[in-house]
């Protein structure tokens, strides 16, 4: 598969160099390489363009991480959710953003979409800032095997029965308006929406 200019070519290599040393005993090299480029065609690189390697590292460590943990490879040792709207680029990263402040590392969330777009909505990034929620490398990227199997979880919002189904997880579907081309104020109302939500859930998934 051709990587591009030699320097993207070069940041690949050093993506699946940083993984096979982060899954030292979970997943030889070739499994680790095969999914680092896997991941790049999936988010395509028209889109990410100048960051197409870190993303693809990104994006590769979060499918390694949950794949290993659907195979035994790793521990299961938080509740696994998985968030998933139809474009990976208001909702669902609204709420992953949230749940991941509010769990301190006591849940794992990731977020995915049916279609992802090619960025986050315009002022999401901002609303979060506004509560401490931290988005800046969130980015959108397409539902996986790998994250549906591991999920405990599975948050939806407005993707229909574009969600695959695995048997055991539980679903639940958020009914909330899509922030695009909203201005802040109906963002932060949104925010406000999502987040009572991500309370519930958290009570929900660890009690008090």
């Amino acid at each position: 598969m051709s990587a591009g200019t030699d320097g993207t070519v070069d940041e690949l290599h050093g993506a699946v160099d940083r993984l096979v040393h982060e899954f030292a005993g979970v997943y030889p090299r070739e499994t680790v390489a095969e999914c680092v480029h896997d991941s790049r065609a999936r988010l395509g690189v028209q889109r990410i363009k100048t960051y197409e390697a870190l993303l693809a590292y990104r994006f590769a460590r979060q499918r390694l991480r949950a794949g290993a943990v659907v195979s035994g490879l790793l521990p299961r040792e938080v509740p696994e959710v998985l968030i998933v709207c139809t474009h990976n680029a208001g909702r669902s990263q609204l709420a992953a953003a949230l749940l991941e402040q509010r769990a301190g590392g006591r849940v794992s969330v990731r977020s995915a979409s049916t279609v992802p777009a090619p960025d986050l909505h315009a002022g999401v990034r901002e609303t979060l800032a506004e509560v401490g929620a931290d988005a800046a490398d969130a980015f959108p990227k397409p539902l996986t095997d790998e994250f549906v199997a591991a999920a405990d979880v599975v948050v939806t919002m407005g993707c229909g029965d574009a969600c695959p189904v695995v048997p055991g997880r539980r679903y639940v579907d958020w009914d909330l308006p899509d922030p695009e081309g909203a201005g802040p104020d109906e963002l932060r109302r949104i925010r406000d929406e999502v987040s009572a939500r991500v309370d519930l859930l958290l009570h929900e998934l660890l009690g008090a």
